[in-house]
């Protein structure tokens, strides 16, 4: 589950979004909600995979077989998606912008704050599929009860930890931290095409490999 989960925790907009809200006039206070969302977000998926393929760690069963071809089909989606993506980078001289919808971030309502982090996080198609994957590989290796909770939260806390990371710095660095965390948010808008891009086609292929080893037991 480790790779799927890095491969959340990296995710350009995301990390640019809670960097946007943490500068902004209630950056505390939206960046604290921001990261309870995303984290309810993941927590809420992983926890439904985890119900539907309760049965996914017999290798003959039907849950094992559905986390197989779903793995298959998400994997190479994931694959045709960072092809796309780079296919439509920006080209020559130009430059990469963020969404226009982080505009507006700075002064989000708390409700949006909330909002936005769980629909980042659990409404990500992107995230959606990581988390699913994780989550079956977890439950194919037989973990339950709780082994299987311990394992549901090491993977939402490893896949949070940059946005857990961008908000525990805002909270002990003040102000300052705003500086560092600008240059970070810099840094991914420039390249996020290519962060996005390697992260799509090295999941893809593990996410797909998976599922092809899966459906050959």
């Amino acid at each position: 589950m480790l790779p799927a989960a890095l491969a959340v925790a990296l995710s350009p907009f995301p990390l640019i979004a809670i960097v946007v809200i943490l500068s902004g006039v209630r950056g505390r206070r939206n960046g604290l909600l921001f990261t309870a969302g995303w984290v309810t977000g993941l927590a809420s998926i992983a926890t439904l995979v985890a119900v539907l393929f309760g049965t996914a760690d017999d290798p003959g069963s039907t849950s094992s077989a559905i986390a197989d071809w779903g793995r298959v089909l998400a994997g190479g989606t994931l694959i045709a998606l960072g092809v796309r993506k780079w296919w439509k980078r920006p080209r020559n001289e130009e430059q990469a912008e963020p969404p226009r919808w982080m505009a507006s971030l700075d002064d989000a309502t708390a409700g949006r704050a909330l909002l936005l982090g769980a629909l980042l996080s659990g409404a990500n198609p992107k995230n959606l599929v990581l988390t699913a994957s994780a989550t079956a590989s977890i439950v194919e290796a037989g973990a339950h009860d709780v082994g299987l909770a311990v394992a549901v939260g090491l993977f939402v806390l490893i896949a949070s930890c940059t946005v857990l990371g961008a908000v525990g710095l805002r909270l002990a660095g003040g102000r300052r931290s705003v500086t560092l965390l600008d240059g970070v948010r810099q840094f991914m808008v420039t390249n996020s095409t290519v962060i996005t891009v390697i992260v799509l086609l090295l999941l893809g292929a593990s996410v797909l490999g998976d599922g092809l080893s899966g459906l050959g037991r």
